[in-house]
C-alpha cells in the first residue's frame, strides 16, 4: 500500500528518510524561496491525490508550510516535535525531518493520510522512447512542453515516467497531450 497524498517536503534528505518509513511520492520545494512551478505542481497533486505538507519545525519550515498553505489551501499537515526532529548522537544542533526516526515519522504522518493500491504507470518506457519524450535530440524540449501541458513540472528522462504515474497521468490523458504537442508543432512549421 502506498500513501495516497503527495508529501511537500523541504529537500532530499527528507525524501530518502520519508521513503524509509513509508511508500510514498514527494515533492521538494528546495528552500523557502518556492519557484512558481513548484506552487503549480503542488496545486496540481493537490487535485489529484490531496497534499500534506510536512516541514521542518523550525523558522525556515514553518515559513515553507504558511507559503505553501496560503497559494494551495486546503492541504494537510504533519508535524513533530522540535525533540523528534534534533539529531540523535550528534554534538550539533541540526533539526529537520531528515533527523527524525522512522517510529516519529509514521506517527506524525499516521493520522493524516490515506492509503490506496499501489498504481502501476499505464505508459511504458517504451513509449516514452516512442514518442520522443527520452534519447532523441528534441527530448528536453518535449518533456518540458509536455510538463507544462499536464501540470506536472519539468523532469529528466529517468524521472519522467515516475512523475506521469505520481499524478495519476493514464495513457488517455498522455496521448491527448501527445496529439496536441504535435498539431502545435505542425501549425507552427505551416506557419513558417
Amino acid at each position: 500500500m502506498k500513501v495516497k497524498e503527495v508529501i511537500v517536503v523541504e529537500g532530499k534528505d527528507d525524501t530518502a528518510k520519508i521513503n524509509q518509513a513509508v511508500d510514498a511520492d514527494t515533492i521538494e520545494t528546495n528552500g523557502s524561496a518556492i519557484h512558481t512551478s513548484i506552487i503549480k505542481q503542488i496545486q496540481h497533486a493537490k487535485d489529484k491525490r490531496g497534499v500534506i505538507i510536512f516541514t521542518d519545525p523550525d523558522y525556515p519550515g514553518e515559513r515553507i508550510r504558511h507559503i505553501v498553505d496560503q497559494a494551495v489551501p486546503g492541504c494537510k499537515h504533519a508535524f513533530l516535535t522540535r525533540n523528534e526532529a534534533r539529531a540523535k548522537n550528534s554534538t550539533t544542533k541540526n533539526l529537520g525531518v531528515e533527523h527524525a526516526s522512522i517510529e516519529d515519522i509514521k506517527k506524525a504522518l499516521e493520522s493524516v493520510y490515506e492509503l490506496q493500491p499501489v498504481r502501476e504507470s499505464e505508459i511504458t518506457k517504451a513509449e516514452l522512447m516512442h514518442y520522443g519524450f527520452i534519447g532523441g535530440q528534441e527530448a528536453n524540449k518535449r518533456r518540458e512542453q509536455l510538463g507544462e501541458l499536464l501540470q506536472i513540472g519539468h523532469t529528466n528522462g529517468k524521472q519522467l515516467l515516475k512523475r506521469l504515474t505520481m499524478f495519476g497521468i493514464g495513457k488517455a490523458e498522455f496521448e491527448r497531450a501527445v496529439l496536441q504537442m504535435d498539431q502545435e508543432r505542425k501549425e507552427k512549421n505551416d506557419q513558417s
